[in-house]
């Protein structure tokens, strides 16, 4: 079980339990079950609207989630959140980038931090 805790400066903070490792338990489907308001609306990885800045609440696990797909690789550039050099940088040195679409980024078991 992971711990995601969302937060927002509109709303107070939730922080909900996720079952990890399920391949289908997106951020996106996760906020949605608990009524948190993250905006989306694709909700496919095409639009952005659904852009989430992740950390690690674990100082030991930084992990982050697995790697960006592509679809995130397009959208976020697109978005000025991270550059080619980035993403070079995360393949390397595999770790995943704190920027994520909440529609594509799937939970794993580590407690984590969602601003929104």
């Amino acid at each position: 079980m992971a711990l995601v805790t969302f937060s927002s400066p509109e709303y107070k903070d939730k922080t909900v339990y996720a079952v990890a490792g399920s391949h289908t338990e997106t951020l996106l489907k996760l906020a949605k079950e608990n009524k948190v308001p993250v905006h989306h609306d694709c909700q496919d990885g095409e639009c952005g609207n659904c852009v989430v800045r992740v950390t690690s609440v674990d100082s030991k696990n930084q992990r982050m989630g697995g790697l960006l797909t592509e679809k995130e690789k397009v959208v976020l550039r697109q978005l000025g959140k991270i550059t080619p050099e980035d993403i070079d940088r995360m393949a390397v040195d595999d770790l995943p980038s704190e920027w994520r679409l909440a529609c594509q980024m799937i939970v794993r078991d580590e407690d984590i931090l969602v601003q929104y």
